[in-house]
């Protein structure tokens, strides 16, 4: 009797599996999810199992969504947590998937001329501290589409999530082995060197937004650890190895660098 009572507490909590067809599927829907290695691809699988059963998923607007646009979204999702582990999806609930383009009000504070706006605009993706993660789920199938043309849309935003496990964003999630002042440095220089870069004449990998904010540095370099590292390197080398020791190796890694990224 006992055994049987424990089986099923037991089973009551344990997140439903999976199932093999419908992963397999997504898996190859999923070009980064793809590339990762065979023991990676079962870390990938588990969390986002946790992922599923932890997170509250909502079609807003007329956006569509069934097992499959779930758990695409939960691999993409997770692929940023996989060093980090469980643990790291903390802190929030709620996903917001719209069909496209949704408009959010924006609180704007620029670090360098130390001015806040705040005004209406059209997004993609939005992630707060506490709040729920918002996709646009025509850019997450563009992602999957194009996925190594510097983009993502989901790693930008859980890249926010990650960076507010410890407070507000700053560009600094919580780090273990990674020497926290080696980390706030690098990044402070790095971010500096694209803020203060003339607007004529840049050529850099690395989109003009992540000037915002240290914060959406983090974010942008981000997506270009996953889809285009070897392009990273050239632009801030110091960045590339911090990001490799926390996110681990990039699933583009082999690939012959593309080209600079589309126009943002």
């Amino acid at each position: 009797m006992p055994g049987r009572w424990w089986a099923t507490l037991r089973a009551r909590f344990e997140p439903t599996p999976i199932a093999d067809p419908l992963w397999r599927r997504a898996l190859g829907a999923c070009p980064l999810a793809r590339r990762l290695d065979s023991e990676r691809q079962r870390q990938l699988r588990r969390l986002a199992t946790l992922f599923l059963a932890r997170k509250r998923f909502h079609a807003l607007a007329g956006a569509v969504l069934d097992d499959y646009w779930r758990l695409l979204i939960a691999m993409q999702a997770c692929l940023p947590a996989l060093q980090q582990g469980a643990t790291s999806l903390r802190g929030w609930r709620d996903v917001l998937i719209y069909p496209g383009e949704f408009k959010v009000r924006r609180n704007h504070h620029d670090e360098h001329a130390g001015v806040a706006t705040e005004g209406d605009g059209a997004s993609i993706g939005d992630a707060w501290q506490g709040s729920p993660l918002v996709l646009s789920l025509a850019d997450v199938q563009l992602d999957l589409e194009q996925p190594w043309d510097g983009y993502n849309v989901v790693v930008h935003e859980m890249a926010h999530k990650l960076d507010m496990l410890d407070g507000p964003p700053d560009g600094v999630p919580p780090l273990v082995e990674i020497p926290r002042r080696r980390w706030i440095e690098q990044f402070e220089l790095a971010y500096n060197r694209l803020a203060m870069a003339p607007l004529d004449g840049l050529d850099s990998p690395i989109d003009r937004y992540a000037a915002e904010s240290s914060s959406e540095y983090f974010a942008v370099v981000s997506e270009l650890h996953y889809s285009q590292p070897a392009l990273l390197r050239q632009a801030e080398p110091t960045i590339a190895e911090l990001l490799e020791a926390f996110y681990g190796r990039s699933p583009a890694e082999g690939r012959e660098p593309p080209g600079f990224r589309r126009a943002g």
